[in-house]
Formats: C-alpha cells, sequence, structure tokens
C-alpha cells in the first residue's frame, strides 16, 4: 500500500564535470516494498530540476513526480544542466544538446559512484529528451529503460519550432536568453490554452524565476537549426515515446517515423490526451506519472526469440 503523505527526504549533492559543478538533487525511496530502481529525470530548455520535478502546489496532490515516484520504491535523481539553476553558469558556453549530454554523463558516473543502483531508468522531457537520448546513445550501458516525452526528432512538421526558428539569429549571437513570469505563461498557452491550473502554472513560473532569470540558447539553436542529431538505430535499450494530444513540438509523423526505427522491439509509443507540453504541469499528470509508472515497471520478457 503506497503512503501517499509519507513525507520523501531530499538531498543535495553536488558533483564536477572538468572545472564546472553540477548540481543534484536525490530523492530515495520511503517505500517499505524491495527497491524498483533507480529514475533519472532530465529537464528541458526553459528550467531547471527541481521546478520541473520537485514541484511543490498547496492543494495539488502529488506534484513533485520525485515524490510520486520514491513513495512506489524508486530512488530518484536529478541535474541542473550547466547554465541552469544552481548549476555554474561561468562558462562563454550556451549549453547546447551534447553539452547536456556530458552533464548527464558526469551526473550518472557520481550516482554510480556513490550508490549501487545499477543503469537507470532515464525520462527527459523536450530538449531534455534530447539530452537523455544522446546520453543514451554514448551510454547504452548505463540504461536501463529510456522515456522520452515531447521528443523530437527532423522537427518537420513542428508549429512550435517553425515559430522558434524566426528568432535563430538571435539566439546565435548570445549564449542566454532573458525569461520572465510572460514566457513561462506562453509555455502553457502556445499550443492548447486550458491544459493546466493557473495555480500549477503560477508555482510553477514562481520556482522557475527563483533560480534563474535568464536560460542558455543551446538548445533552441539545436533545435531549429540541427536537427536531426539523434539516430534511433543508436537507440538500443527500452523505449518509449510519450507524446501529448496538443504537443508543437513535434508532429505525429516524425515521431512515428523515429519510432519504427528504433532497433529494440521493446518499445511503445503513448499518446497522452489532454496533455500539451509541459506533462507533469498539466491537469491530466496523474496518467502521464501512469503510463511512466507502467514503462519502468514493465517485466522483462522471458522469451525473446533469439538464439
Amino acid at each position: 500500500m503506497v503512503a501517499e503523505d509519507k513525507p520523501v527526504e531530499g538531498r543535495e549533492h553536488w558533483t564536477k564535470k572538468g572545472e564546472v559543478k553540477l548540481f543534484l538533487w536525490e530523492k530515495p525511496s520511503v517505500s517499505q516494498e524491495a527497491k524498483r530502481g533507480t529514475v533519472l529525470f532530465v529537464h528541458g530548455s526553459s528550467m531547471a530540476s527541481q521546478p520541473t520535478f520537485d514541484l511543490s502546489v498547496p492543494g495539488r496532490p502529488n506534484s513533485s513526480v520525485m515524490d510520486w515516484f520514491a513513495r512506489r520504491g524508486f530512488d530518484t535523481w536529478t541535474v541542473d544542466m550547466e547554465g541552469y539553476g544552481r548549476s555554474d553558469k561561468h562558462r562563454d558556453i550556451n549549453s547546447d544538446i551534447a553539452n547536456g549530454a556530458d552533464d548527464l554523463a558526469a551526473a550518472s558516473s557520481y550516482i554510480l559512484e556513490q550508490r549501487d543502483s545499477g543503469p537507470f531508468l532515464v525520462y527527459g522531457i523536450s530538449s531534455g529528451a534530447l539530452r537523455a537520448a544522446a546520453f543514451c546513445e554514448r551510454h547504452p550501458e548505463r540504461v536501463k529503460r529510456l522515456a522520452l516525452d515531447a521528443f523530437v526528432w527532423t522537427g518537420k512538421g513542428s508549429p512550435t519550432l517553425a515559430e522558434r526558428a524566426k528568432r535563430l539569429p538571435e539566439f546565435r549571437a548570445k549564449n542566454r536568453r532573458a525569461i520572465d513570469r510572460a514566457f513561462v505563461h506562453s509555455i502553457f498557452n502556445r499550443d492548447h490554452p486550458g491544459t493546466a491550473e493557473d495555480r500549477t502554472i503560477e508555482a510553477f513560473a514562481d520556482a522557475i524565476l527563483a533560480l534563474d532569470d535568464s536560460m542558455p540558447t543551446g538548445t533552441y539553436v539545436d533545435m531549429t537549426s540541427k536537427l536531426p542529431i539523434i539516430d534511433p538505430a543508436k537507440i538500443t535499450v527500452p523505449t518509449i515515446i510519450m507524446r501529448g494530444q496538443w504537443d508543437g513540438i513535434a508532429s505525429f509523423d516524425d515521431l512515428i517515423e523515429f519510432y519504427k526505427l528504433l532497433p529494440n522491439p521493446d518499445k511503445q509509443f503513448a499518446v497522452m490526451p489532454g496533455i500539451s507540453h509541459a506533462s507533469f504541469q498539466q491537469k491530466n499528470y496523474d496518467l502521464v506519472y501512469h503510463i511512466l509508472y507502467s514503462f519502468f515497471t514493465q517485466p522483462e520478457p522471458v522469451y525473446t526469440g533469439e538464439h
């Protein structure tokens, strides 16, 4: 039985990628049942890790996906990419997708040193899904199962990226872009207004803006001028593609073509009804948790047909 009100202790950690300090946040399992694995959550382009995965909203139960999974037997971790949140921001770089994959390599090495955790259950959202996929390409031995939410492959048919590309010269010209409360609101209004409650949007904005007033431009440059940057043939682990019904980052056709090319037969494509982009902050977040939990707890096949 899950104790929904059982408190989950958060622990801060720090590691280094060369001379760059990276902030990690851990919420270990509080379940009395056997451990179900270690989840590594990967944030997107416009917010740090804790606002995305450990959000608190009064009157909205289980707003922290880290708490939700910790209460069900998972050890949970997340990391601020370089240039975000509490991690270092001093280098003269734009923190692109490749740099984020480097951050995940450093973070996962640290976690493996600190905990006997085995390969990770990795979840990435938006550009975090691209970072997670790039990390999986480089280190498949560290990934047990991979969840790609609000993912994009070629960008073909994406209204959000088409609109964003109009500002590509601006994003290329500088390493950071300013954000404010109106920008956070735009995340929820651009695809299909009404998918998130106002109180959740405001709590999300509060948490984001408490840590940052600007964000790196690298993921925007990559997603509007360099796609595709992930080769599906190199994603060899079990994978789920999670796509919100109204998400404007990637078209269904783009994702289906990527899905077809994934070589591991243990793969899923989940459409999330009533969801636009920021899945865990939507009204239908319980549905998102269920999809992810089901994938992360799926039994391994006992027969594969291989000799």
